[in-house]
């Protein structure tokens, strides 16, 4: 039985839904893969746009827009780098903090599809397109032989965040794309959550915020 739908935002120009782990953001070509978050709000919004996508396996915070005014709005604020996104991950071994003044650190390293492996991405210093994150340190998860990690992800490139996190050697638990065996088998799931959006709403300009915790 699919999870209700679960929203902790709603007014007139937008809609801010949590997208559990393993439901598809939208739309998917393989059998199966019809139900998806975007068509559940859009049965119970029919105004309700998709603005940005998360990972079927990634959970979270997902924004929609309301009417097409809205969706242009909102998707030109993502792409003017003015939405505030942020993720926590679990990932293998320990993650030494970055010596910064704030504590991020940053990892630039650009990104390309691997075709003959897709939906993979890889790193490419050739053709890839620049892609950078921002992270830090928020716990050792002893038990696991793992770090716990706010993300920033300054770019938006396909999978960044998973595999930016494997080129610096900490795979994200239970990732079945990028995790070798042992940190996949460490988790059920991709420890891998969309825990906070800020932007200025399109209408008033009123700045919000949302947040919702990891769920590991």
């Amino acid at each position: 039985m699919p999870a209700p739908l679960l929203l902790l935002h709603i007014d007139d120009a937008l809609l801010v839904a949590l997208k559990p782990a393993g439901l598809p953001a939208v739309p998917g070509r393989a059998e199966g893969l019809q139900d998806c978050l975007a068509s559940q709000v859009a049965a119970a919004f029919d105004d309700a746009l998709v603005v940005h996508r998360l990972d079927m396996a990634t959970s979270g915070l997902m924004l929609f827009a309301r009417g097409k005014a809205m969706q242009r709005a909102l998707s030109h604020a993502f792409a003017q780098r003015q939405v505030h996104k942020r993720y926590e991950a679990v990932v293998e071994g320990r993650v030494e903090p970055p010596t910064t003044a704030d504590g991020w650190g940053t990892i630039e390293l650009p990104l390309i599809s691997d075709w003959p492996n897709r939906p993979k991405q890889k790193v490419d210093w050739t053709d890839g397109k620049p892609s950078l994150t921002r992270y830090r340190v928020l716990a050792d998860e002893p038990a696991l032989g793992a770090s716990r990690l706010a993300l920033s992800p300054v770019t938006g490139r396909s999978h960044q965040l998973r595999v930016h996190l494997l080129a610096l050697g900490h795979p994200i638990l239970g990732d079945p794309l990028y995790a070798p065996p042992a940190a996949l088998a460490k988790a059920g799931r991709l420890l891998l959550h969309a825990s906070e959006l800020g932007f200025a709403h399109p209408l008033s300009g009123q700045a919000l915020h949302f947040s919702s915790p990891a769920p590991f």
